[in-house]
């Protein structure tokens, strides 16, 4: 029987999740968000044990974290669980955005744009963890990201100096980086929140890309048995991953104590941040080449603004499938190259990719524009 819209609005006000109508076209894309949830949740309860053993000091920190791994009791859990389920976190993130971008979820402004936003804080609170095991690559990851910001006109050395607390990353780096990526995921938990109230007020896209309250059903138990059986299957691969292969997805480096003096063959991110990497380095200008890393990501919230085709799912528009597979591809390749070596022939493909990256975007705008016209 379909929802009367006084139903949808008094659901809506009481907050209930489980009598959520929700499209009945749903597909198992829709069971990333969720995970996010439950491994946002795994970030911060492995973060908080983990904090009890670390110590912010440079001359500590790398030792600590071999302290934890050697000798507390389940620390090595913690550790593995932790680094790992960052990598699993940015995994469904991107398959998440993805999935928004193809079913035309970026019609829903608010929803989308505070997505955005908390895409920008993970990145910003992974880059900090990062840093502070101190190991080789994270010093050295550390001072070249943040001698991007020296990039910025008059005030960019101060601002450089700011963030070290310094003249070069030292202790004053590490204490503050500590610091921000300890609080940064309560504020990650805060824009959750408010992006769940978003999408509660529009409801969720569906395959279809149908508007319609008549062919909604309520979410308990459909979907949610639909959702815990996704996160079983989930969680049984993370538990192997962790298991098997905990340090699949951590480079070798870190695990040398960081030395000034010495600088690794290559630098080089973690994988989720390897495409805007490669837009980073593949432009001459320093200045440049930080701006494209920006607009990187930054770009998505720009989606609300020019794609506004008549129907919301790009299934009824075959150009636009076409180009989203194509940029699914181009984004690999991206990922691929940032962790090549800055070389012949890497160098000129990741030019290549990175000028395709944002031409992309603008095909997107362009065959959304064609379609409405031929409709």
């Amino acid at each position: 029987m379909p929802l009367r819209k006084q139903d949808k609005i008094l659901n809506i006000v009481n907050g209930s999740l489980l009598d959520l109508p929700s499209p009945s076209s749903l597909s198992y894309f829709w069971n990333f968000g969720s995970l996010l949830g439950i491994f946002l949740f795994f970030q911060i309860i492995t973060g908080l044990f983990l904090a009890m053993q670390f110590s912010g000091n440079v001359m500590l920190s790398f030792d600590s974290v071999i302290h934890m791994i050697r000798d507390v009791n389940y620390g090595w859990l913690m550790r593995v669980v932790h680094a790992n389920g960052a990598s699993f976190f940015f995994l469904f993130m991107y398959i998440h955005m993805g999935r928004g971008l193809y079913y035309g979820s970026y019609r829903f402004n608010k929803t989308w744009l505070s997505g955005v936003t908390i895409l920008l804080l993970s990145m910003a609170t992974a880059f900090l963890g990062y840093v502070l095991p101190w190991g080789q690559m994270s010093f050295w990851a550390a001072t070249v990201i943040t001698n991007l910001l020296s990039a910025i006109p008059y005030v960019g050395i101060m601002l450089v100096e700011w963030v070290w607390g310094g003249f070069s990353v030292e202790n004053s780096t590490l204490t503050r980086f500590f610091s921000f990526h300890f609080i940064l995921p309560f504020i990650i938990l805060m824009m959750v929140i408010i992006h769940l109230m978003f999408l509660h007020e529009t409801g969720s896209s569906n395959p279809m890309g149908l508007n319609s309250d008549y062919d909604k059903i309520g979410f308990h138990p459909y979907f949610s048995i639909q959702d815990i059986y996704g996160m079983f299957m989930v969680l049984i691969i993370f538990m192997v991953s962790c298991f098997e292969s905990p340090y699949l997805f951590m480079d070798v480096e870190n695990f040398i104590p960081s030395n000034p003096m010495v600088t690794p063959v290559h630098i080089q991110p973690e994988w989720y941040f390897l495409f805007a990497y490669t837009i980073l380095r593949s432009i001459s200008s320093k200045i440049g080449g930080v701006i494209a890393l920006v607009m990187s990501v930054m770009i998505l919230y720009f989606l609300p603004l020019y794609l506004k085709h008549n129907f919301r799912s790009t299934m009824f528009y075959p150009l636009m499938k076409i180009l989203f597979w194509y940029f699914v591809m181009n984004w690999m390749l991206l990922t691929w190259i940032g962790a090549c070596e800055v070389d012949y022939p890497y160098m000129q493909m990741g030019m290549m990719f990175s000028f395709l990256y944002f031409l992309m975007y603008f095909m997107f705008w362009l065959f959304s524009e064609l379609q409405d016209l031929l409709n």
